[in-house]
């Protein structure tokens, strides 16, 4: 056989291999990458906000002070449309004070595989791209069942939106099945002295605990009334 022919098979080879790596390691859009660089899921340390949650029934209006102390920045305004009770305020106050002990949640961005991303949809003003998520903990059994929608705004280079949503059923632990499960996180775009600031996170989950109890309920989170921090 000429060596010219006992070549082609090698270099198919490399060339596929080759052509494997991008799809499996695929580059970052260098748009999203910059986008997510400066990502952060909550307000920036420092800025005040009231944080309104309703869902199952009930609502709670919630201010958060990011001049005070870390263990003093919160304080429980309304519980179900009225001034909370003593014994209200006094729950609230030690709930609050477990979850700053217990530290914080794995950061959304960092659980974001970008290489993956593929672009869903351009205009001038706007990408949207969607991508894969990596398991927050060891324990994670719900990340691999999820994909990210990410929409940048390209002047900003912000993120205006993020959806996560399952793609089947799935279940993070015995007896429990997920059938649905979508939360969207909104964020306003940059001005002058203000960054990109959350505004909404909607979360809708439908699904069954051994068969006959309903997990199915919605939620949502609104920030408003934000004030830059004051402290030097």
């Amino acid at each position: 056989m000429p060596a010219s022919l006992q070549r082609i098979p090698r270099a198919f080879v490399a060339v596929a291999a080759l052509l494997l790596g991008d799809l499996v390691h695929g580059a970052i859009p260098p748009l999203l990458q910059e986008a997510t660089r400066g990502f952060r899921g909550d307000a920036p340390r420092g800025w005040s906000y009231t944080q309104r949650t309703t869902g199952a029934g009930h609502s709670t209006l919630e201010r958060h002070d990011g001049n005070r102390p870390e263990f003093a920045r919160w304080s429980l305004v309304e519980q179900d449309g009225r001034p909370p009770s003593a014994d209200e305020a006094q729950t609230y106050r030690e709930g609050r004070s477990r979850r700053s002990r217990t530290g914080t949640a794995p950061l959304l961005v960092e659980q974001l595989v970008l290489e993956t991303a593929e672009t869903l949809a351009e205009t001038p003003e706007r990408t949207t791209y969607r991508c894969r998520l990596r398991p927050g903990e060891a324990s994670d059994q719900t990340a691999s069942f999820l994909r990210a929608t990410l929409v940048v705004h390209k002047a900003s280079r912000t993120i205006e939106s993020v959806e996560l949503t399952n793609t089947a059923p799935f279940s993070p632990t015995f007896g429990v099945t997920i059938t649905e499960m979508t939360t969207r996180l909104a964020y306003s775009l940059p001005e002058e002295n203000r960054p990109s600031l959350p505004q909404q996170v909607s979360t809708r989950v439908r699904g069954r605990a051994f068969w006959l109890v309903s997990l199915d309920e919605e939620m949502t989170v609104t920030y408003s009334a934000y004030a830059a921090p004051t402290r030097p």
